[in-house]
């Protein structure tokens, strides 16, 4: 089994923010998707999903989209902390556990929300990944920090930008 695992930002660092319905964020879904397809096609199974809102949640939704038409892939959620969600909208929450009762797998790494539960959550993630899709915009953030660490790893990353698109694989 072949794991990918996501990183990207948060809605708030995207070019259209929270709003879905944007143009821009539905060529970004797209795209995402358009690289998640040649992931599984390339032999990849297996994907995680650190169930944030923003990329993490757009690629779990990409994934499960997915099964229908290549069966053998799965998801994986790694949840950083289980009050993860417990400021999030109702229409997120909502979201976020309709998306966790389709994972094949649900990892909850602590109880309790602390300043370095996400970075655990990103280091666990490299850990248990063989390749990675970022989603990001080259600047200091989680994301990062978590394309540096994968890089250290010699996991290759995919990176696409959330406003240009432009792809580069390193």
């Amino acid at each position: 089994m072949k794991t990918c695992m996501f990183t990207g930002h948060r809605p708030q660092s995207l070019p259209f923010g929270f709003n879905e319905s944007d143009p821009r964020c539905k060529e970004l879904k797209r795209r995402l998707r358009v690289l998640i397809r040649e992931m599984i096609e390339s032999g990849v199974t297996h994907f995680l999903s650190g169930m944030a809102l923003g990329i993490d949640i757009y690629a779990a939704e990409i994934v499960l989209s997915l099964r229908e038409e290549f069966p053998e892939i799965s998801l994986e959620a790694i949840i950083p902390c289980a009050n993860q969600s417990c400021k999030w909208s109702k229409m997120q929450v909502f979201n976020y556990f309709t998306i966790l009762k389709q994972c094949n797998k649900v990892v909850v790494l602590q109880d309790n929300y602390t300043p370095d539960c996400m970075n655990k959550r990103n280091r666990y993630m490299v850990e248990h990944s063989d390749c990675a899709i970022a989603v990001w915009n080259g600047s200091n953030s989680g994301t990062g920090n978590t394309v540096k660490y994968a890089l250290s790893k010699k996991l290759p990353v995919i990176m696409l930008h959330p406003y240009s698109y432009s792809v580069l694989k390193i």
